[in-house]
């Protein structure tokens, strides 16, 4: 089984990250208002360069592959697109920070570049998401606001392959796909699953968390044919709007913050828990199969004497009630996963054929940065033995 590559990136916690195409770059914020972006020498990860223009917490970034931008989130409520431009004194290629003004009276929570990059999505916690666009007359970013129904914080957000339809899941407890489809940037879409006529604020589809539980993190499917999204209720939702038929797989451990699908048939979910974990499954149901994190391998990989949050804490007294003889003086301040507190963000890393992932990348609050690949997939563990499905 091959072992997941693990680096400490920093002391603080890493909020989000976003690689660049060849993966010899990634941006991550350490819950501040900076952009660091690390370049990969050898098997470490050394800072090349600092971004500086937000005035509070940048909570997510995206680095669009094929256009070399950057686009970045904040709570002042702003976003920047950077690119690299010379600099006209050195000569040096610097990144470039241009303003999008949002229109928005909260803090942005969210960003994703479209899949053909020509346009980027932002959620907030106005009630809205603003579909940025650029527009070349006037050489700025032009912010379209999606508004109705949502009635909350919009938590995450994701595109459908179309780069039309737009999915995104809210604290008002509901997952929702929009249409954000602008007449001057999008070809006339063909018709999906999710609808044919596909004007602006279209609501193509709407459906609400098992127990009542925000939704945190939303995603397609590579065809765009299958929806996920993961509550904090402790459940995994799986929808397909043909039927329509939702699965819903309610699981005994602490909430997902975060999902990527990796094939048709499978995605990887993390969270709270502290560890990435498999579901797969069809039209015909779908499960949970296991872990990334194999629990029972050395903690040779884990930063020893590591000290944990509030969250770590909870799953340490969890595993020490779960697993007889768990826990011992020594190794109270670890746990039994490579990451030691909450994962914030996994992301697709490297692609296999047909456009299947076969890696993905995963940033925590404990500050590390962690590649696992997602065929090396271990049974459940006993702390995980009262999945209910």
């Amino acid at each position: 089984m091959s072992a997941p590559e693990v680096y400490s990136i920093a002391k603080t916690p890493v909020t989000c990250h976003a690689f660049n195409a060849d993966r010899s770059q990634v941006a991550v914020s350490l819950n501040d208002n900076n952009v660091q972006i690390y370049a990969k020498q050898g098997k470490e990860w050394i800072l090349s360069e600092t971004l500086s223009e937000h005035d509070k917490l940048i909570t997510s970034i995206d680095w669009a592959p094929n256009s070399n931008r950057i686009v970045t989130a904040s709570q002042d409520r702003n976003a920047y697109v950077w690119s690299l431009s010379p600099d006209p004194l050195t000569g040096k290629l610097v990144w470039k920070p241009t303003l999008v003004l949002l229109r928005i009276n909260r803090a942005a929570t969210f960003v994703r570049w479209s899949p053909n990059e020509d346009k980027f999505a932002v959620a907030s916690g106005a009630r809205a998401i603003a579909i940025c666009s650029f527009d070349p007359e006037n050489n700025w970013w032009v912010a379209r606001q999606l508004k109705k129904p949502i009635r909350s914080t919009v938590l995450s957000i994701d595109w459908h392959p179309n780069n039309v339809l737009l999915a995104a899941g809210s604290a008002d407890m509901k997952a929702r796909v929009f249409s954000a489809y602008i007449k001057d940037v999008d070809k006339r879409p063909s018709p999906t699953i999710w609808g044919e006529k596909l004007p602006f604020n279209t609501i193509c589809g709407e459906y609400s968390s098992p127990a009542g539980g925000w939704v945190h993190a939303v995603g397609f499917s590579p065809s765009g044919d299958v929806l996920a999204f993961a509550s904090h209720d402790s459940s995994i939702s799986i929808v397909y709007p043909g039927g329509p038929m939702v699965y819903n797989i309610r699981i005994s451990s602490l909430p997902y913050l975060t999902l990527t699908w990796t094939s048709e048939d499978a995605l990887v979910a993390a969270g709270h828990d502290c560890q990435p974990v498999v579901f797969s499954g069809s039209e015909q149901g779908w499960a949970l199969i296991g872990t990334l994190d194999d629990t029972t391998a050395s903690s040779a990989s884990k930063a020893p004497g590591a000290k944990t949050g509030t969250v770590g804490r909870l799953n340490r007294t969890r595993i020490r009630a779960d697993i007889p003889g768990g826990g011992d003086s020594a190794s109270d301040t670890e746990l039994l996963t490579v990451h030691q507190n909450t994962i914030t963000s996994v992301r697709p890393y490297d692609y296999g054929g047909e456009g299947i992932i076969s890696r993905v990348s995963t940033t925590g609050v404990d500050g590390k940065l962690v590649i696992w690949d997602v065929n090396a997939v271990s049974a459940l563990t006993a702390k995980m033995g009262g999945l209910r499905v």
